[in-house]
């Protein structure tokens, strides 16, 4: 397997839209520019016209990120994030799909639920459902979990150590492909009117697992839908991340804000995938991306000065705090980086000033949150849709990524840009599709077929095809 070309034969560029069920996703304070329309996430309205723009950009999916969990490492507490708006009040992504889906025909939905606090048996059965209810568009983003608040909210002192809350994930995915893959078999569903079966009960399979986290003797309760198991997403950054990537994912999320950072990343994810067995090009990997664009470059230029008016540092300390386990309301706004004893803020802000070109300047604790306020931890485009185009070029070549997680400032305005300026100028270059493959998200990502192909590890688990 190879990565995917257009039809002049070069490396097409994948996109999805990077979003989440909130107000205040990457860019805290944006939310309160004229022009966004982030207020409007607990609408219905608001999404499915969001998936239009996309479908009409051919965009490849639309990525939800999710947390469980108020951000309330600043301060201790979750005051800042309820001011700012920082990932909450924050809304279920599952709920989306099914209204989005119904006005789209190819595009794809990536849909974040972590495997710490839900039993695998009912999480497999609203993975079959979105599955049928979408034709076969969906896609399951893996995450273990990183906020102490959510642990703590369902009973738990913390979370599980680290490594080990892989070795649960693992256990975890390992049921739901048994569900998913080996209880069914393809023609167990009948429906023959005359003998009044509709599903042959000797074609349907209890699945005996037996684990150290799981106990799940029966059956699966939802008919094989298209994909059976949905395409597999995962973000760990990790060793251990990565090895679980290695074993399990179909397409990996990275958000390095530099190319050198991106290019390592890349290398040690796709040498994951070939120590699991697989080739290491049978894995997507998406690099998180802010593009700020317009007509030509002045214009996109003036676009940036006119954001960066809204930024709320608080709200960007608030996910910084989050991100990093570190409480960053005890330094000052204006407190020179370069006086504050944390080689982790260090090491972050020497990243940030690396992307940022101002290597040499010295940046304060506002000036680090500033820099979040635009696009969050990735890196941010900011020029016309010919000059965004060919940074996106660059980016892949450099890097090997194959596609990007395009965050917004605004929404749908970010999207509306990408698809109006940046789309038809990787058209032009030969570098994205000017139409959608048909069939299922992993045929269109992949071109090989509806279900996971014989090399991924949850192929092992698909025991009983038409026997």
């Amino acid at each position: 397997m190879t990565y995917p070309t257009t039809a002049e034969g070069r490396r097409e560029i994948l996109f999805n839209a990077f979003d989440m069920n909130c107000v205040v996703h990457q860019s805290p304070g944006l939310w309160r520019h004229p022009e966004d329309r982030a207020r409007e996430y607990n609408t219905i309205g608001y999404w499915t016209e969001v998936a239009q723009i996309l479908e009409r950009g051919l965009f490849d999916g639309l990525f939800i990120a999710d947390v469980l969990g108020p951000y309330d490492v600043f301060g201790s507490n979750p005051d800042a994030a309820l001011r700012s708006g920082a990932q909450i009040p924050l809304q279920d992504p599952f709920l989306l799909v099914s209204a989005m889906a119904a006005v789209t025909k190819n595009l794809g939905f990536g849909i974040t639920a972590g495997t710490a606090y839900e039993h695998p048996y009912p999480f497999s059965r609203r993975l079959g459902t979105l599955d049928h209810l979408t034709g076969g568009r969906v896609g399951w983003n893996v995450v273990t979990g990183y906020l102490p608040s959510a642990a703590q909210n369902m009973g738990q002192d913390d979370q599980m150590e680290h490594d080990r809350r892989y070795d649960h994930a693992d256990e975890y995915l390992e049921v739901v492909y048994k569900l998913l893959e080996g209880s069914w078999e393809d023609d167990a569903v009948v429906a023959d009117k005359a003998s009044g079966v509709f599903t042959d009960p000797a074609k349907v399979h209890r699945i005996e697992h037996q684990g150290e986290f799981f106990k799940t003797p029966g059956i699966g309760v939802v008919e094989p839908s298209p994909q059976r198991t949905p395409v597999i997403y995962q973000a760990g950054a990790s060793a251990r991340g990565r090895a679980f990537a290695g074993r399990h994912a179909e397409a990996v999320f990275i958000n390095p804000p530099t190319k050198e950072l991106a290019k390592a990343s890349v290398a040690k994810i796709r040498q994951s995938v070939a120590e699991a067995g697989r080739d290491p090009y049978s894995v997507r990997i998406f690099a998180m991306q802010t593009i700020v664009t317009g007509r030509d470059d002045a214009a996109a230029q003036a676009k940036y000065e006119d954001l960066a008016q809204y930024i709320d540092a608080e709200g960007g300390l608030v996910l910084m705090s989050g991100w990093m386990g570190i409480d960053l309301s005890q330094f000052d706004l204006d407190q020179p980086i370069g006086d504050v004893e944390s080689n982790a803020i260090q090491s972050t802000v020497e990243t940030f000033q690396k992307a940022s070109g101002r290597e040499d300047e010295a940046w304060t604790v506002r000036q680090l949150a500033e820099w979040v306020g635009v696009g969050g931890f990735g890196p941010v485009i900011v020029g016309g849709g010919a000059s965004a185009a060919q940074q996106l070029i660059e980016w892949q070549e450099e890097t090997d990524v194959d596609g990007f997680n395009l965050a917004y400032h605004i929404t749908p305005g970010t999207f509306e840009d990408v698809v109006e300026h940046v789309v038809p100028e990787l058209q032009k270059l030969g570098r994205y599709k000017t139409e959608y493959t048909e069939g299922t998200l992993r045929n269109k990502l992949f071109g090989a077929g509806d279900h996971l192909p014989a090399e991924h590890h949850g192929a092992q688990f698909q025991l009983r095809r038409k026997s």
